[in-house]
């Protein structure tokens, strides 16, 4: 057996018996210990993170591969596979969806063991799936000038110092809230006063008051699962805010 089938042998197997099998134990076996994952880990435990979040999020998920071609040290491999959004997947809370996304894989071999992966997935269509984005632009556009729509908007005085920590809880609030049912669309604004100090304001549309009562009730239970205390944040940053909920009045 050529080297290209032995590697092709080893992606192949990779998907196969381990993903599909939930065989995690034998990825040491395949994976260098030089590898380094997307948050820098080495080895085959920076190659488990992400697959083992997503099966968490999708215990049903399978893969199947669909195209398999070498070419020296490298292994391209596309990919289809499916399963049901029933677990918690970063910021998105389970819909119970079915999903299926298509992805490609560059993997890189060394003496039959995967050196490296370049990795490219439908992101798109995995987020229309899970909610997070309208499948239809055409609804998204009906849904923005309907009659009952709140926008909640906050208005947000951030000191210089507090700016890095203040910005990282907010887009981990906007992708949050984003996979909420009755969620629209939202919007952010920002200056800088003279003083250095961050003027930051977000404006998040909902379908109705409904949707927006909701919204804070999954809010505050994703914080305190978090063990998140927002008041305590703005305090300790000494960070001040104004918000309120407000409905588009029609211009004469």
């Amino acid at each position: 057996m050529s080297t290209i089938e032995k590697n092709k042998e080893t992606v192949r197997s990779l998907y196969d018996e381990i993903l599909n099998k939930r065989k995690m134990e034998l990825l040491p076996g395949i994976i260098s210990n030089g590898y380094t994952g997307i948050r820098g880990q080495k080895g085959a435990t920076a190659f488990a993170e992400p697959v083992t979040a997503l099966i968490a999020a999708f215990p049903d998920i399978e893969w199947k591969i669909e195209e398999l071609i070498g070419d020296g040290d490298k292994i391209v491999v596309k990919w289809k596979w499916v399963g049901t959004h029933t677990g918690q997947f970063q910021q998105f809370i389970p819909t119970g969806n079915p999903v299926s996304n298509d992805g490609m894989g560059i993997y890189e071999l060394k003496d039959g063991i995967i050196t490296n992966v370049h990795v490219q997935t439908d992101r798109l269509g995995f987020l229309q799936q899970v909610g997070a984005v309208a499948s239809d632009p055409s609804l998204l556009s009906n849904k923005r000038n309907g009659k009952n729509n709140v926008r909640f908007i906050d208005k947000f005085l951030v000191p210089a110092h507090a700016k890095e920590e203040f910005m990282q809880r907010v887009n981990s609030n906007r992708n949050f809230i984003k996979s909420l049912p009755g969620f629209i669309e939202d919007a952010a604004y920002e200056q800088t006063d003279g003083e250095g100090n961050l003027v930051f304001i977000t404006i998040a549309t909902w379908e109705s008051e409904a949707a927006v009562k909701k919204a804070k009730e999954t809010v505050q239970a994703e914080y305190k699962k978090q063990g998140f205390d927002l008041a305590a944040m703005l305090t300790r940053l000494n960070i001040t805010i104004d918000r309120g909920e407000y409905k588009q009045v029609p211009l004469p």
